[in-house]
């Protein structure tokens, strides 16, 4: 047999023998569109973009907010969503800062709303709340009071808020709070009018559908996103806030 034909049928094999190892993860984060909804419209961000005017977004929380577990800050899920929503709103001139704390928890996050949220005039707060309280198994009643508290002072302001919840890590899921913090953190969306990213849904339902593995999304301490998980959430998250934003501007033409 003739090398060549040797090499393309070595390269044939392969494909069938280990087809995972050619598929690359990012095309394997994949769900039902609906799966990204908000549950709530973004009309500060929508209004901004239909006006053609520079839209800024802060992304404030803890850890994976910061980046831990990922290789590089440019890897982590606030530079990550800059990209992907720079791609769904190409006319946009779209900013998103990274305000995360390794290890902060929610009163911790929510002491420092007006300098690191606030004083950059964003349109759309990012407000990753309670992992490291689950985590911890603190306080969740303080919590609680905190995300309300700082997400009244970000609504005064007039701006959009979207609240992300815990992520599904192995870590995570040995820990008895994580089914009341994710009622207590839809309750306080719900009662606010304002957008929730159910990353521990989604995350769950990569998994569950065999799409990603736990190892695909989350770094080999059980708790931290890597590279792959932050890019794979900002990617659903890009989805959800597009779908907000024209939820927003197509009522307004009705």
């Amino acid at each position: 047999m003739p090398y060549a034909v040797r090499v393309l049928s070595v390269i044939a094999a392969l494909a069938v023998s280990v087809p995972a190892l050619a598929a690359d993860p990012a095309t394997r984060c994949q769900l039902p569109r609906g799966d990204a909804a908000l549950s709530a419209p973004l009309p500060q961000m929508a209004q901004r973009i239909a006006a053609g005017a520079p839209i800024r977004i802060v992304a404030i929380g803890s850890s994976s907010t910061a980046g831990a577990g990922a290789s590089s800050q440019n890897k982590a899920y606030p530079a990550r969503l800059d990209h992907y929503l720079s791609e769904r709103f190409r006319n946009a001139d779209i900013a998103v800062l990274n305000r995360g704390i390794n290890g902060e928890t929610d009163d911790q996050t929510e002491k420092r709303i007006e300098a690191d949220a606030l004083s950059a005039k964003p349109d759309l707060v990012i407000w990753q709340v309670g992992a490291n309280t689950v985590l911890r198994d603190g306080d969740q009643g303080l919590s609680e009071r905190s995300i309300r508290r700082g997400v009244a002072r970000l609504r005064a302001a007039g701006v959009d808020v979207v609240l992300m919840d815990l992520q599904y890590a192995p870590k995570m899921l040995e820990k008895a709070g994580v089914a009341p913090m994710l009622t207590r953190i839809t309750g306080i969306a719900t009662d606010n009018h304002i957008g929730l990213f159910h990353r521990f849904d989604v995350m769950r339902s990569l998994v569950e559908s065999g799409g990603m593995t736990v190892a695909d999304l989350i770094g080999p301490d059980g708790v931290h996103q890597n590279d792959v998980g932050y890019d794979c959430v900002a990617r659903i998250l890009a989805v959800g806030i597009e779908d907000a934003v024209n939820v927003h501007n197509s009522g307004l033409q009705r």
